[in-house]
């Protein structure tokens, strides 16, 4: 007589559910692994002097501009930043008053600590000045030169965006720290697409314009003071 013994066979609704719950685990680890994915990297950005110029080799390099023996020595202190460009964020904007930033795209410092070796390069080459001294430093100065940075800003309510970067400038007596003059400067420079790329490049370009200007400025208020 044949015996069947059937109290290790399980019940068809009970296959149903492990059948069930593995398809659901598996369903989940699939989930998890495409949650998973890394984020875009960031992509680190500088000010710098690399895009100022388009076929820059093909042309001739500048004289070099020696300032006489009498010239004033000038220390350029950091440059500062108004709210909101106060970080190492890539600003732009869509609407007035608005700022927001590139999410995937940082400068590499902020545009404060990158202006203020420019500022020194910009008023070197001018050739106006004995020596132009980046404080903090112990050598002492005619003049001191302050300055911020009142908006680094891409501009998207026009076509192509543009770049805005304005700089206010303050030029003071070391000794008597009197005030001898004030400029705001401002430039504005298309970007060839509304990528964060093309809004660096149009950005150094609105650097350099600026920098133009604020040496002829430094350079005419040191003749007349």
């Amino acid at each position: 007589m044949s015996h069947f013994h059937t109290s290790h066979l399980l019940p068809t609704s009970r296959l149903g559910q492990l059948f069930a719950g593995s398809l659901l685990i598996s369903l989940m680890a699939g989930c998890a692994a495409l949650g998973s994915s890394a984020p875009p990297p960031l992509s680190f950005y500088a000010l710098d002097n690399a895009h100022i110029t388009e076929n820059a080799a093909s042309r001739p390099a500048p004289l070099a501009l020696t300032a006489p023996a009498t010239a004033l020595t000038l220390a350029v202190n950091p440059t500062h930043a108004a709210s909101g460009f106060n970080s190492q964020h890539m600003i732009y904007t869509r609407t007035a008053h608005q700022l927001e930033h590139f999410a995937h795209s940082q400068w590499i410092d902020t545009p404060a600590h990158m202006l203020a070796p420019l500022i020194v390069s910009a008023l070197e080459n001018s050739g106006t000045f004995r020596a132009v001294i980046l404080s903090p430093s112990s050598a002492s100065s005619d003049l001191r030169l302050h300055s911020e940075i009142v908006r680094l800003q891409q501009e998207f309510d026009s076509q192509p965006s543009r770049v805005r970067f304005t700089l206010r400038a303050y030029l003071i007596e070391s000794q008597s720290r009197r005030v001898l003059a004030v400029r705001e400067f401002d430039a504005s420079v298309a970007a060839t697409s509304d990528e964060p790329q093309a809004g660096v490049i149009a950005a150094n370009r609105a650097v350099h314009n600026v920098l133009e200007q604020l040496a002829s400025f430094c350079s005419a208020a040191s003749r007349n003071w």
